[in-house]
């Protein structure tokens, strides 16, 4: 008797969802350049032409355009992060792609852009996204929007959220698990 409850307690523990207790830990894409290590900022001069010069790059899968590519990646949920760097460089990379001029992107219009994080299901998943909470020293930091629709979401946060002082937590919930990803501080510093 007993050594059926040990392996039905076996059984129970193997068939339990991924959950936040067992985080994944994010990885910076290799190989963009030019390299960075100031973290996700608002756009400036520098940051401004900095990106000009990565979408020029072309290629299909720049990893300075697409450094977020694999951010997390887990069997339920892709995300995907949108700032004012990564539109100023996809509008170039788009653009040279089609082997057009390389556009000069909105200054104004980059530095208004706030940190998007966009979470769309994988294919072939039925865990759909509920919800997701940033956390920096174990406290929330609430988004300036957020919206749910199509099993995914999109949040957006200030900057100082993605600051490259301390790592953060992205928990992403879900209808049937939750799944936790860390972001060190190292990482975050090579985002753009």
């Amino acid at each position: 008797m007993r050594m059926r409850v040990a392996m039905l307690c076996v059984g129970v523990v193997l068939t339990l969802p991924l959950s936040a207790e067992t985080p994944i830990h994010a990885t910076a894409r290799p190989g963009a350049t030019p390299p960075w290590d100031k973290g996700i900022l608002p756009v400036n001069p520098e940051r401004y032409y900095a990106a000009i010069e990565c979408g020029k790059q072309g290629g299909a899968d720049p990893p300075c355009v697409f450094w977020d590519t694999g951010l997390c990646k887990n069997p339920d949920f892709t995300l995907a992060v949108y700032t004012g760097y990564k539109a100023v460089a996809y509008e170039v990379w788009q653009a040279v792609s089609h082997k057009q001029p390389a556009p000069q992107p909105n200054y104004q219009a980059a530095q208004q852009t706030r940190v998007t994080i966009g979470i769309t299901p994988v294919r072939g998943s039925t865990n759909t996204f509920t919800g997701l909470v940033l956390t920096r020293g174990g406290t929330a930091v609430p988004p300036v929007d957020r919206s749910l629709g199509s099993g995914g979401g999109r949040y957006t946060f200030d900057y100082p959220a993605f600051a490259p002082t301390s790592g953060i937590t992205l928990e992403l919930t879900g209808k049937t698990s939750t799944m936790s990803c860390v972001i060190d501080r190292e990482v975050l510093a090579q985002f753009r």
